[in-house]
């Protein structure tokens, strides 16, 4: 409980008044719990509230800037896990909806579903370093069919101010927030980034290295091919000599073992400085490549290339824990409830990360007998020993009471609204 406290205590100053602080710490106490699911309802009855006004209060209207408390999380993230060869991350990760009305929802493809599905996508930032990882950043995608849309933006309390970006602008926004805070940082790695021309030359202008994926038909200019040739093309010349089977990583069911072989390429004039290479990974099992353009201020041998690259999936793990306490159960439909939601989400997830980094400084480094606690185990733990409360019988029979009545409410609206639609005369 002294790190939740050390935690909490980041942001408590964030709150000028003493409810919402209050509100706060309980919103991410409820998240640590094991409640079924993390809506403002269920933490509320978690909390002990009579009703769910107070938690939807400190996501909707309470006076508080969640953009602070992001730098907040990110600090002590930083002061706990900071490490200068460390790893900024960059993905994108899409929530399933069915309804229109939740900002950023509409029809579009996501990674989630790997079609087009009606689906919330954000662009999030993660920092990994030898002592753990845990998202630092986070950004709502709007598509044009938002943007261009006033009525349903405002509809969605989306600020006037707020433009189309793509995906990368939102991702290049959030690199320069960590780099303009100082982060300590070597390396940058993203999915399918490596083609924006942009994202490269603000990395090199910084002086952080990257692995950015590429698709297989990004072209590049490498010997012993003339010109600029596309990324599978140049794979499919290279000699059996140059394949080299390195470990990504420790995976769940051990090392994540991959074929790797790099070529030097040359850079446009405007990226000359440094040292650029080609990186491709062939898959043991049944040959299928993938491909990183990559580049360092400095040569580096080619296990520090294959070691960021591997770290990408770092932020995948990041998502899936993050499920375990209510990252995609924010069931928020407004533009502040949502990064609000989403901040607090991410102090819960930290706080986590960094008891898990104590732990294994503590364990012995020759105990082979148990693994580290992982953050569901923490979680667990937490929601045992910690964030259960015991309450009178009155307060659930109240909330059965509560929700019931919603129900009903809820019911007699739609049936009036049916109602209504049925007698309406259809045109000819």
């Amino acid at each position: 409980m002294a790190e939740f406290d050390t935690g909490f205590a980041r942001i408590a100053g964030r709150f000028a008044r003493v409810e919402p602080r209050r509100q706060a710490r309980s919103f991410l106490l409820g998240l640590l719990s094991d409640v079924d699911n993390r809506s403002c309802w269920q933490l509320a009855e978690q909390a002990g509230d009579a009703s769910p006004h107070a938690m939807q209060r400190l996501l909707g209207e309470a006076v508080w800037d969640a953009d602070a408390v992001r730098d907040d999380v990110r600090g002590y993230v930083i002061e706990a896990l900071g490490d200068p060869g460390g790893v900024l991350i960059l993905d994108d990760t899409g929530d399933l909806k069915k309804g229109l009305h939740t900002v950023g929802v509409q029809r579009q493809y996501t990674g989630t579903a790997g079609r087009v599905e009606t689906a919330q996508v954000a662009v999030r930032l993660t920092y990994a370093a030898p002592g753990g990882y845990t998202l630092i950043d986070r950004e709502v995608y709007l598509a044009k069919a938002w943007t261009d849309d006033p009525k349903r933006c405002a509809a969605g309390g989306v600020p006037a101010d707020v433009e189309f970006a793509t995906k990368l602008v939102l991702a290049r926004r959030m690199l320069t927030r960590a780099l303009d805070a100082n982060v300590p940082v070597a390396w940058a790695t993203a999915d399918e980034a490596g083609g924006d021309r942009q994202l490269r030359r603000d990395l090199q202008r910084r002086g952080v290295g990257y692995v950015l994926a590429v698709a297989k038909s990004h072209r590049v200019t490498a010997r012993p091919v003339d010109g600029p040739v596309r990324a599978d093309r140049l794979a499919a010349v290279l000699p059996a000599r140059a394949w080299n089977r390195l470990s990504a990583g420790a995976g769940s069911k051990g090392a994540r073992d991959y074929d790797w072989a790099w070529i030097g390429i040359t850079a446009p004039a405007d990226e000359s400085t440094g040292h650029h290479w080609l990186l491709v990974r062939r898959r043991i099992s049944d040959g299928e490549l993938a491909f990183y353009r990559c580049w360092s201020p400095q040569p580096v041998p080619l296990r520090v290339l294959v070691r960021v690259a591997g770290t990408r999936w770092s932020i995948e793990t990041c998502f899936q824990t993050g499920k375990t306490i209510g990252l995609d159960e924010p069931q928020v439909r407004r533009w502040h409830a949502w990064y609000r939601h989403v901040t607090l989400f991410m102090l819960a997830q930290a706080i986590l990360t960094v008891i898990a980094a104590q732990e294994r400084g503590d364990r012995p480094a020759a105990n082979h007998t148990v693994i580290p606690l992982t953050l569901p185990e923490i979680r667990r733990l937490l929601a045992k020993l910690i964030t259960n409360t015991v309450h009178p019988i009155n307060h659930w029979l109240t909330w059965s009471h509560w929700r019931r009545q919603h129900q009903a409410r809820a019911r007699t609206s739609h049936y009036r609204r049916r109602t209504q639609q049925s007698h309406q005369p259809t045109s000819t």
